[in-house]
């Protein structure tokens, strides 16, 4: 389980598209879990396929319920996106990116009482 996906150098890549939230002043509650915690422990769900309830805690220190939070909350503020835009970018840069195999995905909605 100690296989290091989230490297220093691919770390020092992906935090500044990670957005910073400031903690309040008046009533600050209890500090959040690292970022960089809470991704490797995204990342191994994403690899392992095992539910956000079978998450160690102790090996990661954030609990699956955090880190499916920080999934959602990183999703809404568009990470996944400029992550995806990037490595796009870097890909294109390099010649590397071949859209030769590239696979689009859809989905079959009926239309019930003929709507638009």
């Amino acid at each position: 389980m100690q296989d290091e996906v989230l490297t220093d150098a691919l770390w020092a890549r992906l935090e500044p598209l990670i957005p910073v939230r400031a903690r309040r002043f008046r009533y600050p509650g209890r500090r959040r879990v690292g970022d960089r915690a809470v991704l490797e422990a995204i990342l191994w769900v994403a690899r392992t396929g095992v539910g956000w309830n079978r998450v160690p805690t102790h090996l990661f220190g954030a609990s699956g319920a955090t880190c499916w939070r920080r999934l959602a909350e990183w999703q809404q503020a568009g990470v996944w996106q400029r992550l995806h835009e990037t490595l796009l970018g870097e890909l294109r840069a390099a010649g590397l990116l071949d859209l030769s195999a590239a696979l689009v995905d859809s989905s079959h909605l009926r239309a019930l009482k003929k709507g638009t």
